[in-house]
């Protein structure tokens, strides 16, 4: 039987980044796979969120884990507390030149820059072009020199600090404000109820 065809462009560049990430072991709490093993576009990932995240976090700080599988083996550390988010990343042919787009599963994180729907706003997955809006410079989207590490790391980053400027869920932006400002308990009482929700405990 004559080998397969190397992957090349788009779908090669894709192959290697998952394998470089599913053998990084600096990347703690996030894992990612593919949704279906013959399609190197589409992405399922899990993030498991840190114990000290304030929202999404657990409520007794332990080391946060570290998964690396594939897309059967998308398996939460059993010691972890906080969130454990998936989503599926979807890559398009013309990656890197354009980002993939990141929509969070059920249960979707009540989030300021999560649509309900679980598709993620963040820069980083915007194309690379000027905000006709004025709230992001060309260097804040997407470029070809960022990787699905650098965008599930910005996302994590996210979700530990809100951006409210330019909500996706104004409800969860306007609750998050609250929070801030008046000591509102309402957003804290819904991400909490997705913390418990992701870890199957609602």
């Amino acid at each position: 039987m004559a080998p397969p065809p190397p992957k090349s462009g788009a779908a090669g560049l894709l192959a290697r980044q998952l394998k470089e990430m599913q053998s990084d072991k600096n990347l703690p709490g996030i894992s990612c796979g593919l949704v279906n093993d013959s399609n190197v576009f589409e992405w399922e990932v899990m993030l498991m969120i840190s114990d000290d995240c304030k929202y999404y976090g657990g409520k007794h700080p332990t080391p946060p884990p570290s998964a690396h599988a594939s897309h059967h083996q998308l398996t939460p550390s059993p010691t972890h507390a906080g969130a454990n988010f998936r989503a599926n990343l979807s890559f398009p042919q013309s990656y890197p030149l354009m980002p993939p787009t990141m929509t969070f599963l059920t249960p979707v994180p009540f989030h300021p820059n999560v649509y309900p729907s679980g598709a993620v706003c963040i820069s980083i997955l915007h194309p690379p072009e000027d905000d006709k809006y004025g709230y992001e410079s060309a260097a804040e989207r997407w470029s070809p020199v960022q990787s699905p590490e650098t965008i599930l790391i910005s996302v994590i980053s996210l979700l530990h600090s809100p951006n409210d400027e330019s909500p996706a869920n104004v409800e969860a932006a306007v609750l998050w404000r609250e929070e801030q400002k008046e000591g509102g308990k309402e957003f804290r009482r819904r991400t909490r109820r997705c913390v418990r929700e992701s870890l199957g405990e609602d």
